[in-house]
């Protein structure tokens, strides 16, 4: 079952908080959570999400209030992204078909002019352009604008 990074600000506001790194350090596996109010680390007020599929309101959002956490669909032809602006004629764009959860974290213009989103993935600084990828903006390419959130802390 896939979760949503709005989700996840839910569960960390009315569970009182986060962890910090120190306390609970990621370890990349399922297990039982191990949260104590003892050494929280962030919590969270709020969130905005942002209107469905609106690339225009992700742009300010990241323009202006920082990181967006967006969530698009994986497909095939991405795992082996290593650089550039990734367009891809394989991805979906529907709701239902988001599958990986990253982040927003600012946009350009290339030299031909196409924009892009310059996102950073989870797969570590191996992965892409030292753990970043770029994708084309202003197509909702892979649905990166149908799940898109942050949260207020």
């Amino acid at each position: 079952m896939h979760r949503l990074p709005s989700q996840a600000f839910e569960f960390v506001r009315y569970n009182g908080g986060l962890d910090t790194e120190a306390a609970y350090p990621y370890e990349g596996k399922d297990d039982t959570c191990r949260f104590s109010n003892a050494s929280v680390g962030a919590t969270v007020k709020s969130q905005v999400n942002i209107t469905f599929q609106d690339e225009d309101e992700l742009l300010k959002a990241v323009a202006t209030a920082g990181p967006v956490s967006i969530a698009f669909q994986v497909a095939s032809d991405f795992r082996f992204y290593k650089q550039g602006v990734y367009d891809s004629t394989v991805c979906k764009s529907g709701q239902k078909d988001v599958n990986h959860a990253v982040l927003a974290v600012g946009f350009d213009t290339d030299e031909d002019g196409k924009d892009y989103w310059i996102v950073k993935n989870s797969w570590g600084a191996s992965w892409g352009v030292d753990g970043y990828f770029n994708i084309v903006r202003g197509k909702n390419m892979c649905g990166l604008a149908d799940c898109a959130s942050y949260p207020i802390v």
